[in-house]
């Protein structure tokens, strides 16, 4: 994997059987992407105030395949699948060690101010190759 990015299962992140909610995984692959981006040197504030686009989940393609519970230690894989003029297609998965956890595939847009699709720009494009 390209990228790794380390969590730590929180009491506030398990639901009453003690494992991490579902909806919790969205927001830590949410994390890892925006640490990607970040340390790919894409500045989404600045692209946003400069160029006024932003990013936009797409679709999401989610497999839970094993529990997470309280107090342990998780990573955070992504990769970048495709990179295309207005499109960038992740893959993401979540590890506990050698277990695997959740995977998803990834469909990020970009769109302008006002919520329409746009084109990334070209620099940007190859930093994020």
């Amino acid at each position: 994997m390209e990228h790794t990015f380390p969590v730590r299962v929180y009491y506030e992140d398990t639901d009453m059987a003690g494992i991490v909610f579902y909806a919790n995984y969205l927001k830590y692959i949410e994390r890892a992407r925006s640490d990607w981006v970040r340390g790919k040197g894409v500045h989404q504030a600045e692209l946003k105030e400069n160029d006024g686009l932003v990013f936009a989940v797409r679709r999401i393609e989610a497999d839970y395949l094993a529990p997470a519970r309280f107090d342990e230690e998780l990573i955070v894989e992504t990769r970048a699948i495709t990179v295309t003029g207005a499109r960038l297609v992740m893959e993401q998965i979540v590890r506990r060690d050698s277990d695997l956890l959740f995977q998803a595939v990834v469909t990020l847009v970009c769109i302008n101010e006002a919520g329409q699709p746009a084109r990334l720009p070209a620099n940007i494009r190859l930093m994020l190759h």
